[in-house]
């Protein structure tokens, strides 16, 4: 038995197709056709055959060649299956997906736009490949001039007017902020500048000795660091509402050639887009454009030409019939399309590969070594007749929808909700109890110049917290409706309060501890380590996970191989890829043996699940099964029976999945999607199952990592907090409904080819929407779902929305638990007051699934008034609207939602009285003291010296990034994080100014001090006195010193500093140099 070739051959081979192409008789007629400035037909040019035909032509040209698509679906299609027959990456002119007046500086396609116009802008006559779409062409550029004119070249060495340079930036609308995030930013910090530009993939950081310009670093958003420094840049500052009427052809030279894919869909297509618009005449008109492209030599590209122009050329190409997906067949139908040929499978990952080795191991093709495989992108299978070669991607195989996510800037960064600190807000003194923020004062006690917090409690009594105590003092968040009242400073309540939390805390980590311990106990199923097929099951995933999704999979996959049962809680965002995590688990059981049962909240998300996971396991020989409303009563007795004979070995199903008819062979694992949305009677049954089988349960309720951290070791929690890279925020607005709003979003999420979500959550009234929403937007088809439909219309609305056959859904919030469509990325909520923070995270969650914008429309009643407390929720989703903004969300009121759920109601009083974060605190201060653990590490030593040790405004101007950096050093718990800490501060803002250099020195005695055991280091006259906890250390440190240290009692010891009264830093010199004695 021969082995399956695996080499670099494959690629080669494809690469060299384009000149095979080229030898063909009647391509070399075409060629010369085109060179003499004729045009030339290309015929029978079948799926992706479109991108072999470019790169053969692009081999050919003098100069550019512009291949243009009837839709920007195909042009990324194209763009995407461009490398498997070419070296050089091509080109893309992408197509603005928002009309002029709402076009933003940060959004994707304006960065890309202008990149390709600027690369053709210097290098015109170069031997470039451009994809893009009519939609594309019929959007007008900038001027070559106004590009050049909004340009200009920073280099280092050079001289800069810092101001006039600001200036610049302002009068082209940049936009000055605290730290840059997005495209069209900038932010001045003395000798610092940083800069997005729309075209930039990552920020840049200007620094200036002087007007100089010292050096130019790329830095990457969220960490704010600098990642590798540059000699020039060149910045164009152009706003993407700048006037414009300019052709694409502008930017390209004489040699270039054009090439139209389907050029009767191009002019239908370009006629639909345009009779869409609003403002037509802001954009050029298909005849212009048509005139344009015929000053070049052009060519058309057909599937079947109609009527034949200048020199045609007919590929030998056909297409592939068909495959069933089922891995039983695929084998037989591999054999029938490759007859004679070499075939070469597309996989989108390496580990996919070893996968399709194995199935295809004992095929005759695979024996004759005609069977490769290469990485890459393929849309659409052909079969090349003079090559005698077939090329299929393994998602044709399988019929799998393979979602092609680009990989764009990311922006954005984790939030910590500390940062959010404003002046009135709420905050908890940890010994005081609930006060106000009001601000930061410099103040100077005894020579000791410090920034403290401002904080008022009742009766307006003021209290200063130094920023070096910062620790003390944490943002309250409740979650109660009513505002606590503020406390009373030397008052017995807070005390009281303190108390009852920590008593209440204790007995439910006794409780939570109990519960493990019993669960401990209990024989499991242990699963054997991952075999072959788990390995290329989780290799063949075709995104690469993140940070998050691998250790969580770590952590479930040791507790399935573990003699215990299982029962974890896995939380993450909306769309942060806990699905796939299911489905390994899943694999990873069945693998083994075992049976799994997934219970989902709703029907819908039962399909949505079975659909991905049929797909997704499609490789490999298991039976899956769907339980819910939408079966047949026989289909319904079928699966039931055959789980109970071991046949079906996943099941997909509501609630039906608990009821007592439903009875397993051997069931190993559990999987529950949003455990809080069953009913008790559902959660009994549930209760009963996880004593015997692994559990993972799945949330989309954040678990905040305060949370999280304090339950480690009781509860086990996995926590998904980083989005993939490539998605990106929805755009949330908060409206008064308006028919013109409604209509203008609706035909922009059509004329790119989207579908659209109307949320209306009352049943009653829905075909009055229905009818208005038809008047409003004709152009749109229409369709209802909701939960009193007959399920098998229910079905066939929601089938038919996801095959895309018709435009708008309106339903209500049945669509809210997971449904994932990547085609439609436009939501309305109707009525949006009425509903929760959680519900609208979780609505907004189904759009913003694809690379394109996806846009949010909270829509409220024009003549309702609504309450505080509504319009509160609202601002909250309208201003978290980044991915991963749960868990901004969940500083609001989700983090409550998310802590009742896990705790218990009854913990909410406790929450509230004490506020969240010391709440967190003083369950893990219970969970470490029952576990007999040390408390966690931290560094609490007084520091009372003479001198200045704080942030300058003129160093760091931004009060809120003030409060989180002097946050950030309070925790440093070693000498590395501090040294961290000064590199970051030079990168971000430059050389430390002499007060923040002495605030770093501090840091660094302070670590020295708690080494010692040291709690305060004070000035006593013209002594240095040291408050120790330990006599032994204070000893060895008096001996090792070897100098004037007094003990004089049980807790302190005195060194007298001479020359303090002339020089105040000479006591930072003495701590310095009894501390550091030894080093």
């Amino acid at each position: 038995m021969s082995e399956v070739k695996l080499a670099t051959a494959p690629d080669q081979r494809l690469r060299e197709l384009p000149n095979i192409l080229g030898l063909q008789d009647d391509f070399v007629d075409a060629i010369v056709s085109l060179r003499e400035s004729r045009t030339a037909t290309f015929d029978v040019v079948w799926g992706s055959a479109s991108a072999l035909l470019a790169a053969a032509i692009a081999k050919e040209a003098p100069g550019p060649v512009v291949f243009v698509c009837s839709q920007t679906s195909e042009a990324d299609y194209l763009y995407d299956d461009l490398p498997l027959f070419r070296q050089h990456a091509p080109l893309r002119f992408p197509a603005w997906e928002t009309e002029p007046n709402e076009r933003l500086v940060h959004d994707e396609g304006f960065g890309e736009r202008l990149r390709t116009l600027k690369y053709l802008a210097r290098h015109p006559s170069q031997k470039n490949l451009i994809a893009t779409s009519i939609r594309s062409l019929l959007q007008p550029t900038p001027s070559r001039d106004s590009i050049a004119a909004s340009s200009r070249i920073l280099q280092v060495g050079e001289r800069l007017d810092i101001d006039a340079f600001l200036r610049w930036l302002v009068e082209q609308r940049f936009h000055a902020t605290s730290a840059v995030e997005l495209p069209g930013e900038f932010s001045s910090r003395g000798g610092i500048i940083d800069v997005f530009a729309p075209d930039w993939e990552r920020p840049v950081r200007v620094e200036l000795f002087d007007d100089e310009i010292e050096s130019i670093r790329r830095f990457e958003v969220s960490t704010q660091r600098s990642l590798e420094t540059l000699t020039e840049i060149e910045l164009t500052v152009l706003q993407p509402t700048a006037s414009r009427d300019d052709y694409l052809t502008d930017f390209l030279s004489e040699n270039t050639w054009f090439v139209l894919f389907e050029p009767e869909q191009i002019e239908e297509r370009g006629k639909h887009y345009l009779s869409r618009l609003e403002h037509v005449d802001d954009y050029h008109s298909i005849t212009s454009v048509l005139r344009e492209i015929g000053k070049f030599p052009t060519a058309i590209a057909s599937t079947l030409a109609r009527g034949a122009t200048g020199s045609i050329c007919r590929l030998e190409v056909e297409s592939v019939d068909r495959f069933s997906g089922e891995v039983a067949k695929v084998r037989h139908e591999l054999e029938t399309a490759a007859a004679d040929c070499d075939v070469f499978v597309v996989t989108s990952t390496e580990g996919e590969i070893e996968r399709l080795q194995e199935i295809f191991r004992e095929t005759s093709v695979a024996k004759q070594d005609r069977l490769h495989f290469v990485v890459g992108q393929l849309k659409a299978g052909f079969r090349l007749v003079s090559e005698r070669l077939l090329l299929i991607s393994a998602g044709e195989m399988f019929r799998r929808t393979e979602v092609r996510r680009t990989s764009r800037r990311h922006l954005g960064k984790a939030i910590d909700s500390f940062v959010d600190l404003r002046s009135g807000d709420l905050v908890v003194h940890l010994s005081h109890g609930i006060g106000r923020y009001r601000g930061i004062e410099l103040i100077d006690k005894q020579g000791q110049l410090e920034e403290h917090l401002q904080l008022e409690f009742y009766g307006g009594a003021k209290l200063y917290v130094p920023t070096s105590k910062i620790d003390l003092v944490q943002k309250y968040i409740g979650g109660t409706k009513t505002r606590p009242s503020l406390a009373k400073l030397g008052g017995a309540s807070w005390t009281r309060q303190k108390q009852a939390a920590e008593a209440a805390v204790m007995d439910m980590a006794v409780e939570m501890l109990e519960l493990q311990a019993e669960r401990a106990s209990r024989p499991g199923i242990a699963c054997s380590p991952d075999g072959e097929w788990q390995r290329e099951f989780d290799a063949s995933f075709p995104y690469t996970e993140t940070r998050d999704q691998l250790s969580a999979i770590v952590d479930i996959k040791t507790d399935m191989e573990a003699s215990r049962p299982m029962d974890r809680l896995l939380c993450g965002d909306v769309g942060f890829g806990k699905t796939e995590l299911a489905m390994r688990a899943a694999f990873k059981a069945v693998d083994n043996g075992y049976q799994v049962a997934l219970l989902v909240p709703t029907t819908i998300l039962a399909e949505q699940h079975y659909k991905t996971f049929k797909e997704r396991m499609a490789e490999f020989p298991f039976d899956i099964a769907r339980l819910s409303r939408f079966c047949s009563r026989q289909e319904e007795r079928e699966i039931i029976k055959g789980l109970k004979a071991g046949r079906i070995e996943v099941v997909i199903g509501t609630h039906r999945l608990a009821s007592r008819d439903v009875q397993f062979t051997n069931l190993g694992l559990v999987i529950i999607d949003e455990e809080q949305r069953f009913g008790v009677e559902v959660k009994e049954r549930l209760k009963t199952l996880r004593s015997t089988v692994d559990v993972l349960t799945m949330t989309a309720t954040p678990i905040p990592r305060t949370l999280h951290m304090s339950l480690v070791g009781v509860r086990d929690i996995s926590n998904l907090e980083t989005a993939p890279e490539d998605r990106v925020g929805v755009e949330t607005r908060v409206t008064r409904f308006n028919n013109e709003l409604i209509r203008h979003a609706v035909l922009r999420e059509l004329n790119r080819g989207g579908q659209i979500f109307f949320v209306h959550n009352r049943v009653q009234g829905i075909e009055v929407v229905a009818k208005k929403l038809r008047s409003i937007v004709p152009e749109a088809s229409l369709r209802i779902a909701h939960g009193q439909m007959h399920e098998h219309d229910l079905e066939e609305v929601m089938v038919d929305f996801v095959e895309r056959r018709f435009d708008m859904l309106l339903a209500t919030t049945i669509i809210e638990s997971g449904l994932d469509i990547p085609s439609a990325n436009t939501i309305f909520i109707d009525e949006a007051d009425r509903y929760g923070l959680a519900d609208l995270h979780q609505l907004r969650g189904r759009v913003g699934r694809y690379k394109h914008q996806a846009y949010c429309y909270l829509l409220i009643d024009p003549h309702k008034h609504i309450t505080p407390n509504a319009a509160k929720r609202l601002r909250a989703i309208e201003e978290y609207s980044e991915m991963g903004a749960g868990f901004a969300l969940a500083m609001r009121d989700l983090e409550i939602r998310g802590a009742g759920n896990l705790l218990g109601s009854q913990q909410s009083g406790h929450i509230a009285a004490v506020g969240y974060e010391f709440y967190c605190e003083l369950l893990e201060n219970a969970v470490r003291s029952l576990k007999r653990l040390p408390r966690r590490l931290s560094i609490d030593v007084d520091l009372e010296l003479p001198g200045e040790a704080y942030l300058p405004d003129e160093y760091i101007p931004d009060i809120r990034l003030k409060i989180d950096l002097y946050r950030r050093l309070r925790r440093a718990a070693t000498y590395d994080e501090v040294a961290e800490f000064r590199k970051e501060l030079v990168d971000r803002f430059g050389k430390p100014p002499k007060p923040t250099r002495r605030m770093l020195e501090l840091a660094r005695l302070r670590l020295d001090a708690a080494t010692w055991q040291i709690s305060s280091i004070t000035v006593e006259d013209e002594h240095l006195v040291f408050a120790y906890q330990d006599r032994r250390r204070i000893e060895q440190l008096a001996k090792q010193f070897r100098g004037p240290l007094r003990i004089v009692d049980q807790q302190h010891a005195y060194l007298k500093v001479p020359d303090c009264e002339s020089d105040a830093e000479q006591f930072l010199r003495a701590a310095k140099s009894v501390l550091q004695t030894g080093k």
